[in-house]
C-alpha cells in the first residue's frame, strides 16, 4: 500500500514536469471540460420550461464538482459573444438526485444579459462553468419539527431543493408551505408543488395569488400582496414555526419587521436576490460624480444606480461576478470619496478600502481606481 501511493505520488510529478507550463489538468479539461477539477464545468442535459420566464436547466456536473446541501445557491459562468459572464442561482434539484444531475431555475429579466441567453438561448450539450455550492440558506440538523416556507415569485427556487430533499426522506416534518404568484400559471413548480402537497400529508401547500384571472371572480381589482393577517389566517401557528422565507426584498422586509415585532426574530432565516433599489435617504445625497482614475473616464451616477453599472455605461472594464454583492468579484479601491450600500442605506467608505460596485452607490463625489 505505501509503495503504491510512493509509486502514485511520483507519477504525478513526473506529469506535471512533462506538461510544464500546464498542469496535467489542464490537458484533461481540453480533451473533455468535464474532466477537469480546477475548472469545475457542467454539461447541460435537458432543458425544462417551467412558466412562460422561467426555465430549468439540468447540468450534469464535471470531476470537479464537490456536491451542495438543499438551499445552496452556485456561481454560473456562461460565455456570449466570446466573453464570460457568471450569475447566481439557487440549486433546485436534491442533493445526491438519482440521476446525478444539479438543475438551476432561470428566470429571464426584461432587458437582461445573462438570464435571456440561459433562459430562452441555452441548448442541452452546452458547457458552462461552475462555482463551488455555498450559502447558509440551509435547514439544520436535526430538522426542526415544525417548519414554515415563504415564498414569493421566483424565490421559490431555493426552497424547491429543500422540498425535494425533504420528500425523499422516509419521514417529512410538519411543513407549511405558503408561496405568493400572480396567478395560477405564474406558479413556478406548480405541478409538481401539488403534487407533492396530495402525496406528503405532512406537507401543506398555501398558494396566493396577487392578481386574478381576466373574467374570474375579483378581475379587475387591485393587485393584492401578501399580509400579515392573512398569514395568520393560513397558519395560525406561524410563531411556532422556523421559517425560511425567499422573495422580493419588500415582501423580505415586512417579514422581518412583523417576525422582530413579534419577539421571534431569531427564528427567521432570509435569502435575498436583489438589493432595494431606493434605499431610504438616497434622494437626499442626489447625484454623484465617479471618477474612474485609472483610465480617466467619468460619469455622473444618480444615488441608486451601483457603481458597476454607472462604470460600464462608460466603457470602463468593471470586474464582475455575481453582481448580486454575492461572490465579492465585483470590488474596486476606493480612491476618494464614500459610497452608499443599495442593501441597507448605510453610507460608509475610507480611501484605499475595496468596495462593492454592484451593491453601492455614490454618496457624492467619488474616485474609483479603475
Amino acid at each position: 500500500m505505501i509503495a503504491t501511493a510512493w509509486w502514485g505520488r511520483r507519477l504525478a510529478r513526473a506529469a506535471e514536469w512533462l506538461t510544464t507550463p500546464l498542469l496535467p489538468d489542464d490537458y484533461l479539461g481540453l480533451v473533455n471540460p468535464l474532466w477537469s477539477a480546477s475548472e469545475p464545468c457542467g454539461r447541460v442535459e435537458s432543458v425544462r420550461r417551467e412558466t412562460a420566464d422561467a426555465t430549468t436547466l439540468l447540468i450534469r456536473p464535471g470531476r470537479g464538482w464537490a456536491g451542495h446541501h438543499p438551499g445552496h445557491h452556485l456561481r454560473v459562468g456562461v460565455e456570449i459573444q466570446g466573453v464570460l459572464h457568471w450569475r447566481v442561482y439557487s440549486i433546485t434539484s436534491a442533493p445526491d438526485s438519482p440521476d446525478g444531475l444539479v438543475s438551476i431555475t432561470v428566470k429571464t429579466l426584461p432587458g437582461g444579459r445573462v438570464s435571456p441567453h440561459l433562459g430562452r438561448h441555452t441548448a442541452p450539450g452546452t458547457v458552462l462553468r461552475l462555482g463551488a455550492a455555498e450559502g447558509d440558506f440551509t435547514l439544520p440538523f436535526p430538522v426542526p419539527p415544525r417548519l414554515l416556507l415563504l415564498t414569493a415569485g421566483v424565490g421559490i427556487t431555493p426552497v424547491m431543493g429543500i422540498l425535494r430533499a425533504l420528500a425523499a426522506r422516509d419521514t417529512v416534518p410538519d411543513t407549511v408551505l405558503v408561496h405568493s404568484a400572480a396567478t395560477p400559471q405564474d406558479v413556478v413548480f406548480g405541478p409538481e408543488l401539488r403534487e407533492l402537497a396530495r402525496r406528503k400529508a405532512a406537507l401543506t401547500l398555501h398558494e396566493h395569488y396577487t392578481r386574478m384571472h381576466p373574467g374570474g371572480p375579483g378581475a379587475g381589482a387591485r393587485s393584492r400582496r401578501l399580509t400579515a393577517d392573512r398569514l395568520a389566517d393560513l397558519v395560525p401557528d406561524w410563531r411556532e414555526r422556523d421559517t425560511w422565507a425567499c422573495g422580493p426584498v419588500g415582501m423580505l422586509e415586512a417579514v422581518e419587521r412583523h417576525w422582530a415585532q413579534a419577539g421571534i426574530a431569531e427564528h427567521l432565516h432570509v435569502e435575498r436576490f436583489r438589493f432595494a433599489t431606493t434605499p431610504a435617504g438616497a434622494e437626499a445625497n442626489g447625484p454623484g460624480r465617479v471618477r474612474f482614475t485609472v483610465t480617466g473616464r467619468e460619469a455622473d451616477a444618480a444615488p441608486c444606480v451601483p457603481l458597476l453599472v454607472v462604470g460600464e455605461d462608460a466603457g470602463v472594464p468593471m470586474p464582475s461576478g455575481c453582481r448580486m454583492g454575492i461572490c465579492h468579484s465585483c470590488v474596486a479601491r476606493l480612491v476618494r470619496g464614500r459610497v452608499r450600500d443599495l442593501r441597507t442605506g448605510r453610507i460608509h467608505g475610507e480611501a484605499g478600502d475595496l468596495v462593492q460596485t454592484c451593491v453601492s452607490a455614490a454618496a457624492g463625489p467619488v474616485h474609483l481606481e479603475l
